[in-house]
Formats: C-alpha cells, sequence, structure tokens
C-alpha cells in the first residue's frame, strides 16, 4: 500500500489532536473514546511511518508501545534459555564462583593490620558501623 506522506501526516496529525480530546474529556477509566482514539493514532502512525520510509527512506524515532512489549519479550526469551534450567540470573561466571574468601590488596584491619584513611573514608556509615 502507497500513501502519500503528506495525507499520512495529515492523518497522523488528526488522530494525535483527536487522542488529546478524548483523553482530556475522560469519562471513565475505560472510557471507549479513548481506546477507540489511542487505536486509531497507532494506525494512523504505522501508515504514517511506512509512507515516510517507502518515499523517503526515513523513519521516525518512535516505537509503538505494544511493538516495545514484544521486542522485550523477545529478549527476555533468549536471555531465559542459557543451557541452565534455573531461573537465577547467573552474576558470577561458573569459574568466578563468589567462593567465601576475600581478596585483600591491602592489609586492612580484617587481616590485622591498620585501616588506612582511603579504608575509613570508603566506609559505608551505614551498613558498616562500627564501635561507637
Amino acid at each position: 500500500m502507497s500513501t502519500d506522506p503528506s495525507a499520512a501526516l495529515e492523518d497522523f496529525l488528526s488522530a494525535v489532536r483527536e487522542h488529546f480530546a478524548a483523553s482530556a474529556h475522560r469519562t471513565s477509566e475505560t472510557d471507549p473514546r479513548v481506546e477507540a482514539s489511542y487505536m486509531a493514532l497507532a494506525d494512523a502512525f504505522e501508515i504514517y511511518e511506512d509512507s515516510l520510509y517507502t518515499a523517503y527512506g526515513e523513519v521516525t524515532p518512535f516505537e509503538l508501545f505494544d511493538d516495545v512489549e514484544d521486542d522485550r519479550d523477545e529478549d527476555e526469551d533468549e536471555d531465559d534459555y542459557d543451557g541452565d534450567s534455573s531461573d537465577q540470573d547467573d552474576y558470577y561466571d561458573d569459574e568466578d564462583a563468589y567462593d567465601g574468601d576475600v581478596e585483600a590488596d591491602d592489609a586492612g584491619p580484617a587481616s590485622g593490620g591498620s585501616a588506612s584513611a582511603d579504608d575509613v573514608s570508603r566506609r559505608d556509615p551505614i551498613s558498616d558501623r562500627g564501635p561507637r
């Protein structure tokens, strides 16, 4: 279907105005006029974007909400399968699994040394409360 981009733009702008008017004068959370104008706006946008691309090879920087949700669902589906049946995210690679040992670059209070000024300034005052 080939539509003149100028005509498609006018139809799109009319749909934007209609959606605005319906939203501004909503009578309830399930106002059918808002739902109808929402769908008409989505349709008009797709027609405009298709005609713009067909005529000039241009696209808009916008995506329809349903398209974005579909993309997210596809990304989640791809991320879900990693050969492991667990639903937990793998924060560490298997070979880098946390074994409970802390590698210390500097000898600090935990290893019997004294805390440096840098160690004290980096201490989180809420989670690492020392003796008062």
